[in-house]
């Protein structure tokens, strides 16, 4: 026990009492001065406080950073902003995105916001409208509630191009006045020559977003470059182009799936020997109804640029959007010798095809049976 203070001189009493002393000065001011400070930190934040409740409603006041937190709006945040989510946009990345639109007031209250978020590893990427000066919690709500502002349309293999112009007008902020008048300008869509400016055939089907700042003549020119990137993929020349997106069209509306190649032979066969193609799907497109409703003097008539049972060679236009697999059946069909083709179930689709007028006639008379069985 001895060695522990033997490097420790005793100090003189008189010295002892005076250094006490001065210590419980040091103490006393020091205790007031604390006091003081205390006073004025409860009265800076009772002012910061009346301060935030006044003008809350005016403007968003960030909180203070500390060292257990990150700066935060109050919200309920005011100006609407647009911003774009990226593809495979991280939490920390839509933090920064946010941050520097003015949405939150730090990239680090959103990522915590993020984190703590049951459904934020769900957000999709596209444009969202939200409010400068949003509490972070908030700001992850609304984009995980994925109400984007572009809307998505989805436009199915087959549909024509009057369905296409009726879709984008119903489900975007385009009006149907906009997109003819884009459509009437066929270089400003991006149209190819060889279409003889008609956008049938060339909107290619699939799921687009469309933006509140896009144009028609934006959302129609990525349609048509997106058949021209298909197209490019597949080989197609330039020079056969027009004529293997007519003949798609037509085996996107004639063939269940699995006969597209056959149905695709049927018309190259038909048109080799220069026979009328005599497809109702082309009858029913030029007038606008169902092929049950066309009448058999409709069908003969040769007034009628779609009357497929009169005219040689390939309609005046494709008769709709075709997608990839009509596109490919259509360049490259199974081989065969069918002039004919019949589905005779319309439930199964079932198809027959034949070289032989009699089997075909057959064949026609099976799919009568069937739907005068089946109420058609």
């Amino acid at each position: 026990m001895t060695d522990v203070f033997e490097h420790f001189a005793p100090t003189p009493p008189g010295r002892s009492r005076r250094r006490t002393a001065a210590q419980r000065r040091r103490r006393r001011r020091r205790g007031r001065a604390v006091a003081t400070l205390c006073v004025v930190l409860a009265f800076v934040a009772g002012v910061a406080t009346a301060a935030r409740d006044e003008l809350g409603s005016l403007v968003q006041l960030p909180a203070l950073a500390t060292p257990f937190g990150a700066a935060d709006y109050s919200g309920p945040g005011g100006e609407p902003v647009h911003v774009e989510i990226p593809a495979g946009a991280t939490g920390t990345a839509m933090a920064h995105l946010l941050y520097e639109a003015g949405v939150v007031a730090s990239a680090r209250a959103f990522t915590t916001a993020f984190a703590q978020h049951p459904g934020a590893a769900a957000i999709q990427p596209g444009l969202y409208e939200l409010l400068v000066g949003m509490r972070a919690a908030d700001a992850v709500d609304h984009l995980a509630a994925n109400e984007r502002v572009e809307a998505r349309v989805t436009i199915p293999e087959g549909f024509t191009a009057e369905q296409v112009l009726d879709r984008l007008d119903a489900q975007t902020h385009l009006t149907r006045a906009e997109l003819d008048a884009a459509v009437a300008d066929p270089e400003s869509i991006g149209l190819p020559a060889k279409a003889d400016g008609v956008v049938e055939g060339w909107l290619f089907p699939a799921t687009y977003p469309v933006k509140p700042t896009q144009s028609a003549t934006d959302v129609l020119s990525a349609m048509i470059a997106r058949t021209t990137v298909e197209l490019d993929r597949l080989g197609i020349p330039a020079e056969r182009r027009q004529s293997i997106i007519t003949e798609a069209s037509i085996i996107e509306r004639e063939a269940p799936a699995e006969y597209r190649g056959k149905v695709a032979r049927v018309i190259k066969n038909r048109l080799e020997i220069d026979k009328p193609l005599g497809m109702d799907a082309i009858d029913a497109y030029g007038l606008g109804r169902p092929a049950h409703l066309i009448t058999r003097a409709e069908f003969r008539d040769p007034n009628l640029p779609f009357a497929s049972r009169v005219h040689r060679g390939l309609p005046p236009t494709p008769i709709g959007n075709p997608g990839v697999a009509a596109i490919q059946a259509a360049a490259d069909p199974t081989p065969g010798d069918w002039l004919w083709f019949v589905t005779v179930d319309l439930h199964t689709g079932e198809t027959r095809f034949t070289d032989d007028h009699d089997e075909f006639l057959q064949f026609r008379r099976q799919y009568q049976r069937w739907a005068a069985e089946n109420g058609f």
